[in-house]
């Protein structure tokens, strides 16, 4: 069987955020591309983007434009990936899709490589990006998991507005400069687009990310809730989330509460097991107020992790404070990752 050294790629949703990031990573890593196809929506169709310093012009997403791609990579909402995943796969492509259309679906991968890379052998076609707060969290838990064991995970999320997409960006900084002018705040974007109301974010904090379901919670509480215990492979595995919009543009931070299985775990043990943890980098230390922030974690690729400290009241209890970019990590450059595993371990 003859290897493949380079290949055909399409980016779906190429002018969007996520879009932008992977085109940028796709040639800071040098992805061995043959031929790229930018896509997007009719009416971005026509316009120009550069790619590694050529100009290349998009097209208008439609089934017959997978002919010859290998590699897909979706990131334009999961109405386009319902309609137009399948037909790629039919087309001979590997799907990477970046919304929650497949995530939950069971002959679908949803794959986090630093947690569970093997998964994506067993993919027919479509493999998912998992939710941008639940990549990282489950970065950092994996190798507590493996070492320590995991019984039940608490989860309280500080989500910054531009997971809400381009437009909530746009509408903080507008209700910034109200607030500071002493104008009403005007608010058409958050929590949820289209929702019945809308709250102002800057200076304030909403928990509420998604729409509720009729148990109270949200859909992107109940994808974490979800997306963990199928990472971790875990059915058993007690998890809780409260999902938090705040004030600020980049990078999610988590405050996660852990309970091990196995006792006379200490600090330390986790502070090794976490540096030595693919993909992590450890900033801990109370005494030079070292500890990871949104601001310290925009654009780097790592996810971070601080204040690690042992519950007062539980002895298998750990409190950890999980920060990363949710563009980078949270979605464009896990994506480009998985990408790169099924290159290098021929898993086309």
């Amino acid at each position: 069987m003859t290897v493949k050294t380079t290949y055909n790629v399409a980016v779906v949703g190429a002018t969007g955020a996520v879009g932008q990031k992977i085109l940028k990573l796709l040639a800071e890593k040098e992805f061995p591309i043959n031929e790229i196809k930018l896509l997007s929506s009719k009416r971005s169709a026509g316009k120009i983007i550069s790619f590694n310093g050529t100009d290349v012009t998009i097209e208008e997403a439609t089934p017959e434009s997978f002919e010859g791609i290998d590699i897909a990579l979706f990131s334009a909402g999961g109405s386009v990936s319902k309609q137009l995943a399948p037909e790629a796969v039919k087309r001979g492509a590997v799907v990477i899709d970046n919304t929650s259309a497949y995530r939950m679906a069971e002959d679908v991968p949803l794959v986090v490589p630093e947690v569970n890379k093997e998964a994506i052998k067993g993919h027919n076609g479509i493999i998912a990006n998992p939710n941008c707060s639940t990549i990282q969290m489950v970065t950092a838990l994996k190798p507590i998991k493996e070492q320590f064991g995991l019984k039940r995970v608490i989860v309280s999320t500080y989500q910054a507005v531009s997971g809400a997409g381009t437009q909530a960006t746009v509408e903080l900084q507008k209700q910034a400069k109200q607030y500071l002018n002493n104008q009403e705040l005007e608010a058409d974007i958050l929590p949820v687009k289209g929702d019945k109301k809308h709250y102002p974010i800057a200076f304030n904090a909403l928990p509420q990310i998604d729409v509720f379901d009729e148990d109270g919670y949200t859909f992107e509480e109940m994808k974490m809730i979800n997306e963990t215990k199928k990472i971790l492979d875990d059915q058993e595995l007690a998890v809780a989330a409260t999902c938090v919009r705040l004030p600020f543009f980049t990078s999610h931070a988590e405050s996660v509460y852990i309970e091990v299985e196995k006792s006379g775990v200490t600090v330390k043990d986790v502070w090794k097991e976490l540096e030595a943890a693919d993909g992590v980098i450890l900033e801990d230390n109370p005494a030079t107020q070292t500890y990871p922030t949104p601001l310290s974690a925009a654009n780097k690729e790592a996810v971070f992790v601080g204040r690690v400290r042992k519950d007062i009241d539980n002895e298998k209890g750990f409190h950890l404070w999980v920060v990363s970019d949710n563009l980078l990590k949270g979605a464009a450059l896990n994506t480009v990752q998985i990408a790169e595993s099924i290159i290098k371990n021929n898993w086309l």
